[in-house]
């Protein structure tokens, strides 16, 4: 990751706010004056969610960061997302709320090790999945995300050896669809990893006509009991659609506040992570950015994210493949 040098630092985050001042209004007038837009994931909080200009899984994010218009960019998500907007708008300033909101997936894979693991098979073709450093997606031959990994992958010729990476279980997966045996780096997600299935089939006893719904970087355990595997956006216009009125959750809990929005009449369950006593299962990474947070850093723009140009041109290229894959 290339970031601006004080990484460790939350910007103005401790800056006192009169207690009379509404931040959502703030927001808006800052977003107007400053022709900002925000982008917010779906793990996202859910007041963040509501005032964002655009919420979406990381495919859509990255689309509307090509496609949309802006002198300021405000990602409401994490580091690897951040960085993505700023490769495809170099020329843009590209927002943080909180610098320190990194990603475990992405962490897990860091660039010299994965260059000499790149350099030991140098008959591969490299999948890196979205989740990922700057630096990490300069040795890809194309991007991907849990919406169109299956789609990409299965865009290479049969006999072409892959590599994919960081995350295991999204690659254990994609493994099992298509019939690929792609070599897979060894990461995975703090929060998808931690779902316990034991729980899970729990609840499924307490909520017996409930479907249970999971994230392809769930392990494998968790995705034989699911009755939907899919991306985020999936699974949100699965249930949409879905004629069912429970749900059991196996992602990120943010993006129940969507299908809640959607789906006002169905009910939706957290899956429940396997240390905690609570009924959700969020990454703490996403929920550090605050909507006082978001507010200060349109207030005084920053922090905010820089990619070295030798990156950033080496890692547009699979990124900008991924779109074109994608339409």
């Amino acid at each position: 990751m290339i970031i601006k040098d004080s990484w460790l630092i939350s910007g103005f985050a401790d800056e006192k706010v009169s207690p009379s001042i509404s931040l959502r209004d703030e927001i808006i007038r800052l977003k107007k004056e400053k022709k900002a837009v925000i982008l917010a994931h779906y793990y996202q909080r859910d007041e963040i969610q509501d005032i964002a200009d655009f919420v979406g899984d990381s495919l859509a994010l990255a689309q509307q960061a090509s496609q949309v218009e802006a002198d300021v960019f405000v990602m409401a998500g994490v580091y690897f997302m951040a960085e993505t907007v700023k490769i495809l708008n170099p020329e843009k300033k590209v927002l943080l709320p909180d610098l320190n909101a990194g990603c475990s997936l992405a962490d897990s894979c860091q660039y010299d090790d994965f260059k000499r693991f790149v350099e030991a098979h140098p008959d591969h073709k490299v999948i890196t999945y979205v989740n990922s450093s700057a630096l990490v997606k300069t040795l890809s031959d194309v991007v991907v995300t849990s919406s169109n990994a299956r789609k990409i992958v299965e865009s290479f010729p049969d006999d072409q050896p892959l590599i994919f990476a960081p995350d295991r279980n999204l690659g254990n997966y994609i493994n099992s669809v298509t019939g690929r045996n792609m070599l897979l780096w060894n990461g995975s997600c703090h929060v998808h990893e931690q779902f316990s299935l034991e729980k899970m089939l729990e609840l499924k006893k307490k909520y017996p006509n409930a479907l249970i719904l999971a994230h392809p970087e769930c392990q494998s355990v968790v995705l034989q009991v699911a009755d939907f595997i899919g991306s985020t956006l999936a699974l949100l216009n699965f249930s949409k659609e879905s004629k069912a009125i429970q749900f059991i959750v196996a992602t990120e809990s943010g993006i129940i506040h969507e299908m809640r929005k959607v789906s006002p009449q169905k009910e939706f369950i957290p899956a429940p992570p396997v240390d905690s006593t609570c009924g959700c299962n969020d990454c703490n990474f996403m929920k550090l950015n605050t909507l006082k947070k978001l507010y200060l850093c349109l207030k005084y723009d920053y922090p905010f994210v820089e990619v070295y140009e030798s990156v950033r041109e080496k890692a547009e290229i699979p990124i900008r493949r991924m779109l074109e894959l994608s339409n």
